[in-house]
Protein backbone atom coordinates (compact mmCIF):
# COMPACT_ATOMS: atom_id res chain seq x y z
CA UNK A 1 0.00 0.00 0.00
CA UNK A 2 2.77 3.06 0.73
CA UNK A 3 4.29 1.63 -1.87
CA UNK A 4 1.19 2.14 -4.51
CA UNK A 5 0.86 5.63 -2.39
CA UNK A 6 4.32 6.75 -3.31
CA UNK A 7 4.01 6.17 -6.74
CA UNK A 8 0.94 7.38 -7.36
CA UNK A 9 0.00 10.36 -5.34
CA UNK A 10 0.48 12.87 -7.75
CA UNK A 11 -2.08 11.02 -9.75
CA UNK A 12 -4.89 11.64 -6.68
CA UNK A 13 -3.58 15.26 -6.40
CA UNK A 14 -4.42 15.90 -9.93
CA UNK A 15 -8.24 14.26 -9.22
CA UNK A 16 -9.02 16.22 -6.06
CA UNK A 17 -8.04 19.39 -8.32
CA UNK A 18 -9.86 18.34 -11.29
CA UNK A 19 -12.81 17.56 -9.08
CA UNK A 20 -12.57 20.75 -7.06
CA UNK A 21 -12.42 22.86 -10.29
CA UNK A 22 -15.59 20.96 -12.01
CA UNK A 23 -17.29 20.77 -8.83
CA UNK A 24 -16.91 24.93 -8.52
CA UNK A 25 -17.71 25.52 -12.29
CA UNK A 26 -20.92 23.68 -11.77
CA UNK A 27 -21.98 25.69 -9.12
CA UNK A 28 -20.84 29.49 -10.89
CA UNK A 29 -22.35 28.48 -14.22
CA UNK A 30 -25.51 26.61 -13.17
CA UNK A 31 -27.50 29.72 -12.78
CA UNK A 32 -26.25 31.18 -15.34
CA UNK A 33 -28.00 32.11 -19.43
CA UNK A 34 -25.69 29.64 -20.79
CA UNK A 35 -26.02 26.72 -18.42
CA UNK A 36 -29.15 24.97 -20.48
CA UNK A 37 -27.37 25.77 -23.68
CA UNK A 38 -24.48 24.02 -22.12
CA UNK A 39 -26.31 20.95 -20.82
CA UNK A 40 -28.13 20.67 -24.24
CA UNK A 41 -25.07 20.61 -26.46
CA UNK A 42 -23.34 18.12 -24.15
CA UNK A 43 -26.35 15.74 -24.18
CA UNK A 44 -26.25 15.80 -28.37
CA UNK A 45 -23.09 16.07 -28.80
CA UNK A 46 -22.84 12.85 -26.19
CA UNK A 47 -25.68 11.00 -28.22
CA UNK A 48 -24.12 12.22 -31.36
CA UNK A 49 -20.76 10.34 -30.25
CA UNK A 50 -22.40 7.42 -28.56
CA UNK A 51 -24.50 6.88 -32.01
CA UNK A 52 -21.60 6.76 -34.19
CA UNK A 53 -19.43 4.38 -31.85
CA UNK A 54 -22.14 1.82 -32.11
CA UNK A 55 -23.07 1.99 -35.91
CA UNK A 56 -19.72 2.95 -36.67
CA UNK A 57 -20.68 6.20 -38.72
CA UNK A 58 -16.73 7.10 -39.66
CA UNK A 59 -18.23 10.68 -41.01
CA UNK A 60 -19.93 11.79 -37.90
CA UNK A 61 -17.43 10.09 -36.04
CA UNK A 62 -14.70 12.16 -38.49
CA UNK A 63 -17.04 15.38 -37.99
CA UNK A 64 -17.22 15.50 -34.09
CA UNK A 65 -13.16 15.32 -33.50
CA UNK A 66 -12.89 18.08 -35.79
CA UNK A 67 -15.37 20.27 -34.07
CA UNK A 68 -13.55 20.05 -31.10
CA UNK A 69 -11.93 23.22 -31.31
CA UNK A 70 -14.25 25.05 -32.27
CA UNK A 71 -16.80 23.72 -29.66
CA UNK A 72 -13.88 25.43 -27.10
CA UNK A 73 -14.11 28.76 -29.23
CA UNK A 74 -17.88 28.40 -28.77
CA UNK A 75 -18.23 28.44 -25.01
CA UNK A 76 -15.42 30.90 -24.17
CA UNK A 77 -18.37 33.47 -26.24
CA UNK A 78 -21.03 31.52 -24.74
CA UNK A 79 -19.42 32.16 -21.15
CA UNK A 80 -18.65 35.65 -21.70
CA UNK A 81 -19.96 37.74 -19.09
CA UNK A 82 -19.64 34.86 -16.24
CA UNK A 83 -15.42 34.11 -17.51
CA UNK A 84 -14.90 37.72 -17.13
CA UNK A 85 -16.52 38.32 -13.66
CA UNK A 86 -14.38 35.00 -12.43
CA UNK A 87 -10.82 36.79 -14.27
CA UNK A 88 -12.01 40.33 -12.78
CA UNK A 89 -12.41 38.94 -9.17
CA UNK A 90 -9.18 37.15 -9.32
CA UNK A 91 -7.67 40.56 -10.61
CA UNK A 92 -8.81 42.65 -7.67
CA UNK A 93 -7.21 43.59 -4.92
CA UNK A 94 -9.66 41.95 -2.58
CA UNK A 95 -7.60 39.00 -2.40
CA UNK A 96 -4.92 40.77 -0.70
CA UNK A 97 -6.96 43.39 1.09
CA UNK A 98 -10.72 44.06 2.46
CA UNK A 99 -12.73 46.97 2.09
CA UNK A 100 -15.38 46.96 3.97
CA UNK A 101 -17.88 50.16 5.30
CA UNK A 102 -17.49 50.84 9.04
CA UNK A 103 -20.37 50.24 10.91
CA UNK A 104 -21.98 53.57 11.91
CA UNK A 105 -21.99 53.89 8.13
CA UNK A 106 -24.10 50.96 7.79
CA UNK A 107 -26.22 51.96 10.67
CA UNK A 108 -27.23 54.90 8.66
CA UNK A 109 -27.42 52.59 5.61
CA UNK A 110 -29.62 50.58 6.88
CA UNK A 111 -31.89 53.53 8.64
CA UNK A 112 -32.13 55.41 5.93
CA UNK A 113 -33.40 51.85 3.70
CA UNK A 114 -36.29 51.62 6.21
CA UNK A 115 -37.39 55.21 5.74
CA UNK A 116 -37.43 54.44 1.96
CA UNK A 117 -39.03 51.18 2.68
CA UNK A 118 -41.59 52.77 5.00
CA UNK A 119 -42.55 55.88 2.72
CA UNK A 120 -42.60 53.08 -0.75
CA UNK A 121 -39.79 55.33 -2.02
CA UNK A 122 -37.79 52.93 -4.69
CA UNK A 123 -33.98 53.08 -3.55
CA UNK A 124 -30.47 50.48 -4.94
CA UNK A 125 -27.17 50.50 -3.39
CA UNK A 126 -24.24 49.16 -4.79
CA UNK A 127 -21.77 48.66 -2.07
CA UNK A 128 -17.89 48.57 -3.78
CA UNK A 129 -15.49 46.17 -2.88
CA UNK A 130 -12.63 44.74 -4.73
CA UNK A 131 -13.45 45.50 -7.80
CA UNK A 132 -13.49 48.86 -9.34
CA UNK A 133 -17.29 49.80 -10.14
CA UNK A 134 -15.10 53.80 -11.99
CA UNK A 135 -17.61 52.33 -15.42
CA UNK A 136 -20.59 52.94 -13.38
CA UNK A 137 -19.59 56.01 -11.83
CA UNK A 138 -19.14 57.64 -15.06
CA UNK A 139 -22.43 57.34 -16.16
CA UNK A 140 -24.18 59.11 -13.12
CA UNK A 141 -23.29 62.36 -11.13
CA UNK A 142 -20.49 62.11 -8.79
CA UNK A 143 -21.44 63.09 -5.70
CA UNK A 144 -18.11 61.67 -2.59
CA UNK A 145 -19.99 62.87 0.16
CA UNK A 146 -20.34 61.33 3.49
CA UNK A 147 -23.19 59.20 4.15
CA UNK A 148 -26.17 60.67 5.95
CA UNK A 149 -29.91 59.78 6.04
CA UNK A 150 -31.14 62.94 4.73
CA UNK A 151 -28.90 62.85 1.61
CA UNK A 152 -30.05 59.03 0.86
CA UNK A 153 -33.45 60.16 1.30
CA UNK A 154 -32.86 63.14 -0.73
CA UNK A 155 -31.65 61.65 -3.84
CA UNK A 156 -34.26 58.61 -3.82
CA UNK A 157 -37.24 61.08 -3.38
CA UNK A 158 -39.18 60.70 -6.73
CA UNK A 159 -39.43 64.27 -7.65
CA UNK A 160 -35.39 64.19 -7.62
CA UNK A 161 -33.38 63.66 -10.80
CA UNK A 162 -31.01 61.32 -9.75
CA UNK A 163 -33.62 58.85 -8.01
CA UNK A 164 -34.29 56.71 -10.81
CA UNK A 165 -30.61 55.19 -10.68
CA UNK A 166 -28.20 53.84 -8.33
CA UNK A 167 -25.92 54.77 -5.85
CA UNK A 168 -22.47 53.77 -5.36
CA UNK A 169 -21.19 53.35 -1.93
CA UNK A 170 -17.08 53.18 -1.28
CA UNK A 171 -16.29 52.78 2.69
CA UNK A 172 -19.68 54.73 3.98
CA UNK A 173 -19.03 57.41 1.51
CA UNK A 174 -21.50 58.07 -1.21
CA UNK A 175 -19.41 57.94 -4.57
CA UNK A 176 -22.03 58.57 -7.17
CA UNK A 177 -25.63 58.79 -7.55
CA UNK A 178 -28.16 58.25 -10.71
CA UNK A 179 -25.91 55.31 -12.09
CA UNK A 180 -26.92 52.85 -14.51
CA UNK A 181 -26.13 49.31 -13.69
CA UNK A 182 -26.28 46.68 -16.43
CA UNK A 183 -29.51 44.42 -16.08
CA UNK A 184 -29.42 41.05 -15.44
CA UNK A 185 -30.81 38.54 -18.22
CA UNK A 186 -31.43 35.36 -15.63
CA UNK A 187 -34.91 34.01 -15.44
CA UNK A 188 -37.02 34.83 -12.07
CA UNK A 189 -39.70 33.18 -11.65
CA UNK A 190 -41.41 36.05 -9.35
CA UNK A 191 -43.29 38.79 -12.02
CA UNK A 192 -42.75 41.38 -8.58
CA UNK A 193 -39.26 41.39 -9.69
CA UNK A 194 -38.51 44.41 -11.50
CA UNK A 195 -36.24 46.63 -13.45
CA UNK A 196 -34.37 47.77 -10.07
CA UNK A 197 -33.89 44.17 -8.53
CA UNK A 198 -32.46 43.12 -11.84
CA UNK A 199 -30.10 45.86 -12.17
CA UNK A 200 -29.04 44.99 -8.44
CA UNK A 201 -28.39 41.66 -9.60
CA UNK A 202 -26.97 42.58 -13.09
CA UNK A 203 -24.72 44.68 -11.25
CA UNK A 204 -23.17 41.77 -9.17
CA UNK A 205 -22.92 39.31 -11.91
CA UNK A 206 -20.21 41.72 -13.40
CA UNK A 207 -18.49 42.88 -9.97
CA UNK A 208 -17.95 41.69 -6.35
CA UNK A 209 -20.30 44.58 -5.30
CA UNK A 210 -23.11 44.16 -2.77
CA UNK A 211 -26.42 45.63 -4.15
CA UNK A 212 -28.78 46.54 -1.73
CA UNK A 213 -32.91 47.43 -3.07
CA UNK A 214 -35.81 48.74 -1.59
CA UNK A 215 -39.15 48.20 -3.77
CA UNK A 216 -41.11 50.83 -5.11
CA UNK A 217 -44.63 49.12 -4.82
CA UNK A 218 -44.13 47.05 -1.77
CA UNK A 219 -41.21 48.41 0.24
CA UNK A 220 -39.49 45.02 0.34
CA UNK A 221 -36.38 44.77 1.01
CA UNK A 222 -33.48 42.76 -0.80
CA UNK A 223 -30.04 41.78 -1.36
CA UNK A 224 -28.06 41.03 -4.25
CA UNK A 225 -24.70 39.17 -4.47
CA UNK A 226 -23.41 37.74 -7.08
CA UNK A 227 -26.18 37.00 -9.34
CA UNK A 228 -28.73 36.05 -6.21
CA UNK A 229 -31.21 38.00 -5.08
CA UNK A 230 -32.65 37.13 -1.87
CA UNK A 231 -35.82 39.01 -1.13
CA UNK A 232 -38.36 40.62 1.05
CA UNK A 233 -35.71 40.57 4.45
CA UNK A 234 -36.93 41.87 7.34
CA UNK A 235 -34.30 44.91 8.59
CA UNK A 236 -32.67 42.34 11.16
CA UNK A 237 -32.33 39.98 8.29
CA UNK A 238 -31.17 41.92 6.13
CA UNK A 239 -28.38 43.59 8.67
CA UNK A 240 -27.34 40.00 9.16
CA UNK A 241 -27.24 38.86 5.71
CA UNK A 242 -25.11 41.76 4.79
CA UNK A 243 -22.61 41.74 7.80
CA UNK A 244 -22.13 37.80 6.60
CA UNK A 245 -21.36 38.89 3.43
CA UNK A 246 -18.93 41.76 4.12
CA UNK A 247 -17.04 38.97 6.59
CA UNK A 248 -17.12 36.08 4.81
CA UNK A 249 -17.67 36.99 1.44
CA UNK A 250 -20.08 33.65 0.54
CA UNK A 251 -23.75 33.77 -0.15
CA UNK A 252 -26.05 31.71 1.22
CA UNK A 253 -26.36 28.13 -0.09
CA UNK A 254 -30.57 28.15 1.09
CA UNK A 255 -32.70 29.86 2.54
CA UNK A 256 -34.16 29.14 5.77
CA UNK A 257 -36.72 31.80 6.69
CA UNK A 258 -39.51 30.46 5.32
CA UNK A 259 -41.37 32.20 2.66
CA UNK A 260 -41.09 35.82 3.14
CA UNK A 261 -37.75 35.27 2.02
CA UNK A 262 -36.93 33.83 -1.00
CA UNK A 263 -33.83 33.38 -2.53
CA UNK A 264 -33.88 33.91 -6.97
CA UNK A 265 -31.96 34.26 -9.95
CA UNK A 266 -31.53 30.53 -10.64
CA UNK A 267 -33.70 28.78 -13.24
Amino acid sequence: MWEFLTDHWRDGVEIIILAALAYHGYLFFRATRGARILTGLLVLLLSLALISQLLELEVINWLLQRISVFLAVALVVLFQPELRRVLAELGSHRVFSFNRPDPESLDVLMEAMQQLSARRCGALFALKRGIDLRQYVETGVEVDATISTELITTIFHPKTTLHDGGVIMDQGRIMAAGCVFPVSQKEVRDRAIGLRHRAGMGVTEETDAIALIVSEESGALSIAYRGKLEHDLEPEELRDRLNELLTFGTPKKETTQGDATRELGTP
